[in-house]
């Protein structure tokens, strides 16, 4: 058990993680880049710090670097956390990076407790976003088989539709350009 010195009070290092992960529910990103940093310091090891920092990287600094160190680091420190492989993959997905996102999901549909539903669906944003029409209907649809919420379901019905829609107006745009 490692104790740290934190205004007088000796807090282990899963209290500093739980005062960190309360301090970013109340918006208080600085406080908790704060503890998160010195967690990281004090156990370099602390996966669950390393996903911390890399969604406040990625969601309040916009600094994808680090962020994707972080996810990265945490993956490879605790590959069995659910929690870190949707975060990260919709990282990789913005940043276009395809090599490792065929690799995340399909590390990430290995995971127990990972959302399915939500690694299709950046499987299929990732295709969409490279005008990939086929494995992108066909992430979508095996994300809905995965849905478990209605709103989860509406959402990717959405992206079939939209990915539906796309295939026919390239279709449609192809034919006109060649006449």
């Amino acid at each position: 058990m490692f104790i740290v010195r934190n205004m007088d009070i000796y807090l282990t290092i899963e209290e500093k993680y739980l005062q960190a992960a309360n301090e970013l529910s109340y918006g208080d990103t600085s406080k908790a880049l704060q503890l998160l940093n010195a967690i990281i310091a004090e156990d370099p090891f602390y996966a669950r710090a390393h996903y911390q920092l890399g969604k406040l990287y990625y969601y309040e600094v916009n600094d994808y670097q680090a962020a994707g160190y972080h996810f990265k680091t945490c993956a490879e420190l605790d590959p069995s956390f659910p929690d870190v492989y949707c975060y990260y993959l919709s990282l990789l997905v913005f940043l276009n990076m395809e090599k490792q996102v065929s690799i995340v999901k399909d590390k990430a549909l290995t995971i127990p407790g990972v959302c399915p539903a939500c690694i299709y669906n950046l499987a299929g944003l990732f295709a969409e976003k490279k005008k990939d029409w086929t494995n992108a209907g066909e992430a979508y649809r095996n994300a809905l088989m995965e849905a478990t919420s209605k709103h989860e379901k509406d959402n990717i019905e959405q992206s079939i539709e939209r990915v539906k829609e796309k295939k026919r107006l390239t279709k449609k745009y192809n034919y006109e350009l060649s006449e």
